[in-house]
């Protein structure tokens, strides 16, 4: 597994999946994204737990790190990260040295402020990492989806499912070192990112719509957008929508 990409015009989107997630789950994205005259990369972030742990702080040094070092192209390089995907490009905003225009967040959290539920986070965390590990892959999955925030059956085939297995280690650790629980609470420093962003949730998801009004009023180039009739995974429930709203953007310079 490795990062895959789609050339389609002077700007590229690096998409950041969420947890559980695998690159493959950007594929429609792309090609909805290459329609509208924008290139992608979509980055296995798997890869970054290959060698050991790596906090969400160092993750965004190393990621920062290794797009800066590729060529600039044209009009631009763009960050969009969905779920845990979005608290990771969160922390890479929000390094000194990055290299984004402008960044789509979607249904994302900037941090439990309250230390006992991040305790509480951490553990129940933990217990996902076990079944990670322990668990008939199947099983896993299927305790995974059908979590009411994510309300359903898989995002992907049957076959892809079964690839990601090939995952499981590092699935375990991103369960520690990118829980929610193990995450500072950002919401303080949001007003330091300095890039335009448009922050977009779930018109029905509740929490996560409440967590996006309350975040895009503290980033001082923010535009809110509500994906409508959609829940938490609006990258699928509404993957067209989500593909025009991120290529305009980018198109505008944010």
């Amino acid at each position: 597994m490795a990062d895959e990409r789609r050339e389609a015009g002077l700007a590229e989107c690096w998409c950041l999946h969420g947890a559980v997630g695998a690159v493959s789950d950007w594929r429609n994205f792309a090609s909805l994204l290459a329609s509208e005259k924008t290139g992608s990369r979509a980055v296995d972030l798997w890869r970054f737990l290959e060698a050991g742990a790596m906090p969400a702080n160092d993750f965004a040094r190393a990621f920062n790190a290794e797009a800066a070092a590729e060529p600039s192209r044209g009009a631009g390089r763009f960050l969009l990260g969905y779920s845990m995907g979005g608290r990771l490009a969160l922390h890479a905003l929000l390094e000194h040295e990055q290299p984004w225009q402008a960044a789509v967040i979607v249904s994302a959290h900037p941090g439990l402020e309250n230390p006992a539920e991040r305790e509480a986070r951490r553990g129940s965390d933990a217990a996902w990492a076990a079944r990670a590990l322990t668990s008939a892959w199947p099983d896993f999955l299927t305790a995974w989806n059908g979590q009411a925030v994510l309300g359903g059956p898989s995002i992907r085939s049957a076959e892809a499912d079964a690839r990601l297995a090939l995952r499981r280690g590092e699935i375990a650790r991103s369960f520690v070192d990118w829980s929610l629980g193990a995450q500072q609470p950002l919401w303080e420093r949001l007003a330091e990112i300095r890039v335009p962003v448009l922050w977009v949730a779930g018109e029905n998801d509740e929490k996560f719509r409440a967590l996006a009004e309350r975040a895009a009023a503290l980033i001082p180039q923010c535009r809110l957008a509500l994906a409508p009739g959609c829940g938490h995974r609006v990258p699928w429930e509404a993957e067209a929508w989500l593909a025009r709203e991120t290529a305009a953007f980018f198109r505008s310079g944010g």
